[in-house]
Parts: C-alpha cells; sequence; structure tokens
C-alpha cells in the first residue's frame, strides 16, 4: 500500500489534531468539502468542531487564527491557493511575525500554502511564495519534495512556537508515492543530499527536485556526477550543507520554479559566493521560471519553469567552464 505526498499532508493534520486538543483547522470548505484538494477531507466528521469553515477573506482568517494562538491554540490555516495568500499579507508579516518580538507572547500558526503550478491553472493559480515571506524576520519558511517531508514537517510546523509557512507543491498532490509514513525525519533547517555527485552542486526545493534528479539522470549518461541538494526549509537556509558541497564539486547551479528576481536562488548564490568563494572553479548560475506572469496553456507552463531538460542544459554550461 502506498501514499501520496497529500494523503501524508492529511494525515499529518489527522495525527496533530488527535495528539494536541489545542490544534484547529481553519479555512475555505475545509470541512465538510474536505478542502479544495481534499487535503481534510473526513478530518471534520472525525474531529467535530475543531476543523471550520471560514468566510471567503484571508485576512480576516489570518486574523482569527493569529487571535487564536495569543490565547493558546495551534491553528493550522488552509489558504485555497498560495497566490490568495496575498490577501492576508498583512497579518501574516505585520502581525505574526513580529508578534514575539512586539510582546514576548508565541504565535504558533500553521499557513498551509498550496503553491507551485500545474497545466492550465494560469496567473493566480500558479505562484511560489517562499521567497516573499522568507524575507520577513520571524516567519519559517518550509519547502516540503517528498512525501516524508510533507509528513515530519507539517507535524514540526504545528510544534514550534513561531509562525510557519507551509509550501506545499500542488503538482506533487499525487505525482508523488511513498511505501509508508516516516518514523524518523531530518529537523527543519537541515538540507537533504538527494543525490550524491562530484562534478556540480544543484541545489534546489520543492518540485524542482523530481526535476533536477531527472536531470542528474540524463547528465551521468554523459559522463557527469550532478549533486542535489533538497533545501527542504528556505528559512532557516542551510548554508552549511550547500557550502559542504560546493566544496567537493568546484561548481554550482540553483533551480527554483519561483521568478528570479529576489528569489531563493540569488540567496544562496549570494551566500555561497561571500563565504565560499574561493571554493568554486567556475561562475555560480540560477535557473528559474521566466520573468513573467504565469501563462495558461499547458505549453506555455511547460516553456516558463524549469525542466529536466531546461536544468540539463543549464548545468552542462556550468560543467563546461
Amino acid at each position: 500500500m502506498s501514499i501520496t505526498y497529500l494523503e501524508a499532508i492529511r494525515e499529518a493534520q489527522a495525527k496533530a489534531l488527535r495528539d494536541d486538543p489545542r490544534v484547529f483547522i481553519y479555512g475555505q470548505d475545509v470541512g465538510a468539502f474536505g478542502g479544495a484538494f481534499k487535503a481534510t477531507k473526513g478530518l471534520a466528521k472525525e474531529f467535530p468542531g475543531r476543523v471550520l469553515d471560514s468566510p471567503i477573506a484571508e485576512d480576516a482568517m489570518a486574523g482569527l487564527a493569529i487571535g487564536a494562538a495569543l490565547e493558546g491554540m495551534r491553528p493550522i490555516l488552509e489558504m485555497q491557493f498560495a497566490d490568495f495568500s496575498t490577501v492576508a499579507f498583512n497579518q501574516i508579516v505585520n502581525q505574526a511575525a513580529t508578534m514575539f518580538w512586539r510582546t514576548n507572547i508565541s504565535c504558533p500558526i500553521t499557513v498551509r500554502l498550496p503553491c507551485g503550478g500545474t497545466a492550465g491553472s494560469g496567473p493566480f493559480h500558479s505562484q511560489t511564495m517562499e521567497a516573499i515571506y522568507a524575507h520577513y524576520p520571524g516567519l519559517v519558511v518550509l519547502t516540503p519534495a517528498t512525501v516524508e517531508d510533507a509528513y515530519s514537517m507539517l507535524l514540526e510546523a504545528v510544534a514550534i512556537d513561531d509562525p510557519v509557512i507551509f509550501c506545499e507543491h500542488k503538482f506533487l498532490y499525487y505525482h508523488l508515492k511513498a511505501d509508508a509514513l516516516p518514523t524518523e525525519a531530518l529537523p527543519v533547517g537541515k538540507a537533504r543530499i538527494a543525490r550524491v555527485g562530484r562534478d556540480l552542486t544543484l541545489v534546489t526545493y520543492s518540485a524542482m527536485v523530481h526535476e533536477s534528479l531527472a536531470a542528474a539522470d540524463e547528465l551521468r549518461s554523459e559522463g557527469w556526477e550532478v549533486e542535489v541538494v533538497d533545501l527542504r526549509s528556505v528559512k532557516p537556509l542551510d548554508t552549511d550543507t550547500v557550502i559542504a558541497s560546493v566544496a567537493r564539486t568546484g561548481r554550482l547551479l540553483c533551480v527554483g520554479e519561483a521568478w528570479p528576481w529576489g528569489g531563493v536562488t540569488a540567496e544562496v548564490i549570494t551566500r555561497v559566493v561571500c563565504e565560499g568563494y574561493d571554493l568554486l572553479d567556475a561562475p555560480p548560475q540560477r535557473l528559474n521560471a521566466k520573468d513573467t506572469p504565469v501563462p495558461y496553456h499547458p505549453n506555455l507552463w511547460s516553456a516558463h519553469r524549469p525542466t529536466a531538460t531546461s536544468i540539463a542544459a543549464a548545468a552542462r554550461k556550468v560543467l563546461q567552464r
């Protein structure tokens, strides 16, 4: 029996509700309907009064969750799409993120953001928001790329006393499967070596981990061994693991699905150049989505985001420098 990425998220929420009476889920259609993507399917029946439907008002949703957290609860807030979280931006970055600094009172909310593109989703349902939220002190930003991390990192998010932005990729919901849920996991803030290599370090996260692994397979047939680093979380960012990998390979390519300007890939390269410049044998490079709104047409969408083919092509340029 296998479990999908989406089912792992549902099971993590069920365990959190079961283990801690302070936990509740709040969001649009999360109750009887089970959520837009069915991430809360069946939970309202299993946990009466603790899986609550909200109005279509993200600002109010976040405000309620923050207030509940200040009173000792641990809300899990589901945004139907990451894109819509911008409506709650003021509450998240000006209230939740600064709360402990201003008041010495913790604000343990977990904001689930179904993020990233799928064919036909277009510009309003495809954004990846991790770099925006990582910009603000006080927020923890997680980007699980595996079924195991989707489960374990969501449970850890609920336990963390700081507000957490949990970026779950919609494309992975049904595309990823695992044999079982994990019994142990790396802690938040620790990157994972997804593939060992000697010629190039490829740093990535979320759905791009799988495109990068496919690119590494393609390059292996040409004699190159690419090391793939899955960041897992972008705030905190595990700079030590990245620099240790660059020390082994001498070359760096960073890949992200988000837009390039001011993104996670830019942050990773900056840290490596500032702290490990002498380790580099070639200029570090990055590959992101095109700097345009996400297109609707599936063919245009495929050309807009990095793919295994485009990642392999970018890697060849770094390897040949």
